[in-house]
């Protein structure tokens, strides 16, 4: 899998769990805490050209995958389709 970038907070249980399961997978990841580097949701936005209600703003290589629960669901079904 291409490196995954995570978008997030400190503070977010989401973007705590996201960093979780690329531990727990062994992905190769980076974080990015938004308040660090000054950045905000609409940083994000400019970047994937829709709205961002939401951290974790999740991308692997240069695809965004959106949130914690669709990143979830992305790693699920790549796993499904390489048992098949």
């Amino acid at each position: 899998m291409d490196r995954v970038t995570i978008y997030g907070r400190m503070s977010c249980g989401f973007c705590v769990r996201a960093r979780q399961l690329c531990e727990i997978k062994g992905f190769d990841y980076q974080f990015v805490d938004m308040i660090a580097e000054g950045m905000s949701k609409a940083d994000i936005e400019k970047m994937i050209n829709e709205p961002v209600y939401t951290v974790p703003q999740i991308f692997v290589g240069d695809k965004h995958v959106g949130g914690f629960t669709e990143f979830a669901t992305y790693v699920q079904q790549r796993e499904a389709s390489s048992l098949a």
